[in-house]
């Protein structure tokens, strides 16, 4: 081994480290800074590091101490500044291992490969000393073992080094130390920004979604529909509005038979117009446009009509009051063509046109005279009676008196067996009811009143034409104006035992069907219940 090597400025700046780290002192500043170079062996190196602990202080100008033995040299000498060599630009390697054989060449080495990998050289006395403790483990190895391993041993050095640095930039960041190694952190600032730009983009991503998922389903969901027709529209179409039906039932009717295109846009329209609606039966194109769908239904445009509509049931009053409100004419001269029956084909023995002015929803003319519209309602029920096989002047007033009971006694569901009752009641084989038809509907239009109870002296007021309680058969003529399903019901009734029957339900029309007089009691008291619980109604 060659002991006396020049060592380079960094060896020296590194062993004097090392023995710094031994020995607890610090090695002063100018250590480092010193251009000195000086010859060092293995032997002196460690003299030195004795001599130093005994004393307790380093020289400052005292960087490295001479080869020749400690009693030869009292002091070191530093050389000139000007025969210091410049560092090599890169670290020297190791050539022979035999120049590496005791601690310091093996710190020196190790060193040397920290600085090729950029290891800071200010952590070079705790580096020195790991470097060391490596070293005294291999020290007792052959040369050759330790030629082998040496590259291992100094890059684990190196990686100790590095672990130390971790663990030291970690302490300082506890110390809050300004120079510590730190990862960048983005500013709130841009973390914000990164948050909104997220935002956005989901939200982008969100209403994307809705609007194709909305214009997916529009189809599906019937939404897809044209606002309007561009019209004018072809072929035509009649639709009928009922008494009582509101925009948006005729608005339905009107889409479904494609009149309009969009039944929420023509109702718009509607109302825009500030128009009402009037039952009876228009004609219309299809693919109209809303603007002219409306006109057709307010009549604009076309001449004014004489509108009016009847009810079933009404009575002949009723009925002459509501034609002359609706179409101008004289109520005086309506009632004075009513008292003449005879000019409209019925029988002797009707009295007025009472029962025969058919219910519906009626237009006529601007100029129609009162006989015109009162012929049209009679002729209306007639052509009925005749659809039902009864062409007899006497019998048609018979079937529509008969109609008119049931109109009045029943739900339409049972028109059929309360008429195939009343049938039943005057037959003259019938022994329980002995032809009286008893009915209260009859006796109160007698009275000229409408209420569902009577007492017991209207019941036996035979002055009372209309009495079915007190004289056999069918009243003097009809109590009001049957429809076409009371008609066809009293031109064809069930066949049936019934001479009974109640209504125990003014709402649903529920009424009650029975042979005998007992029975029939019971379901009176249904009745009668049914009163009590809806106070007001039976009267």
């Amino acid at each position: 081994m060659d002991a006396g090597r020049p060592l380079t400025r960094k060896e020296i700046r590194a062993r004097e480290k090392a023995i710094t780290a031994e020995s607890g002192d610090a090695v002063p500043e100018q250590a480092y800074e010193s251009g000195e170079e000086v010859h060092v062996g293995v032997g002196a190196e460690q003299r030195a590091g004795s001599s130093a602990a005994a004393s307790g202080s380093a020289s400052p100008r005292t960087a490295a101490i001479a080869t020749t033995p400690a009693a030869e040299v009292p002091d070191a000498q530093p050389l000139p500044a000007a025969e210091v060599p410049d560092a090599p630009p890169v670290p020297p390697t190791i050539h022979d291992p035999a120049e590496h054989a005791d601690a310091g060449a093996a710190a020196d080495a190790a060193y040397m490969d920290a600085e090729a990998h950029g290891v800071q050289t200010e952590d070079a006395p705790h580096f020195a000393e790991f470097a060391h403790g490596h070293h005294e483990d291999i020290h007792h190895e052959d040369v050759h073992h330790y030629d082998v391993h040496h590259d291992a041993v100094a890059h684990e050095a190196y990686e100790g080094h590095a672990h130390y640095e971790q663990q030291a930039v970690g302490h300082q960041l506890l110390a809050g130390a300004e120079s510590a190694a730190t990862v960048a952190r983005p500013s709130k600032k841009v973390r914000r920004r990164r948050r909104l730009v997220a935002l956005l983009l989901t939200l982008a991503l969100f209403v994307t979604a809705t609007v194709v998922g909305a214009q997916f389903l529009k189809p599906l969901l019937g939404n897809d529909k044209p606002a309007d027709y561009p019209g004018p529209g072809t072929g035509q179409v009649k639709v009928s509005v009922v008494p009582g039906e509101g925009p948006v039932s005729v608005a339905a009717k009107l889409e479904d038979a494609k009149v309009v295109a969009n039944s929420e846009t023509f109702i718009a329209a509607l109302t825009a117009s500030g128009g009402t609606l009037n039952p009876g039966e228009y004609e219309f194109k299809q693919e109209m446009k809303n603007s002219d769908a409306v006109s057709v239904l307010l009549n604009e445009g076309q001449a004014k009509v004489m509108y009016f509509a009847l009810s079933a049931g009404l009575r002949i009053d009723e009925s002459l009051q509501a034609i002359s409100e609706g179409s101008g004419l004289s109520l005086a001269q309506l009632k004075a063509l009513s008292d003449s029956p005879k000019q409209f084909g019925l029988t002797s023995k009707a009295k007025n046109l009472e029962g025969f002015l058919a219910p519906g929803e009626y237009r006529f003319p601007l100029g129609s005279t009162a006989r015109e519209i009162l012929t049209k309602l009679v002729k209306s029920t007639q052509d009925e009676l005749k659809a039902q096989g009864v062409s007899d002047p006497a019998k048609q007033y018979d079937v529509v008196t008969v109609a008119s009971i049931v109109q009045a006694e029943g739900g339409q569901a049972e028109y059929k067996d309360v008429a195939g009752a009343i049938y039943n009641r005057l037959k003259p084989t019938n022994t329980e009811t002995n032809g009286l038809i008893q009915s209260d509907a009859t006796v109160t239009y007698g009275l000229g009143k409408k209420t569902f109870h009577i007492d017991e002296a209207e019941k036996a007021d035979k002055s009372n034409p209309y009495n079915t309680y007190a004289i056999k058969g069918l009243p003097a003529g009809p109590i009001g104006s049957p429809g076409k399903t009371a008609i066809d019901a009293a031109a064809k009734p069930n066949n049936n035992d019934y001479l009974y029957w109640v209504t125990i339900n003014l709402d649903t029309k529920e009424t009650k069907f029975s042979k005998t007089l007992a029975e029939h009691n019971g379901y009176v008291e249904q009745y009668n219940a049914w009163c009590e619980a809806n106070p007001g109604r039976c009267v």
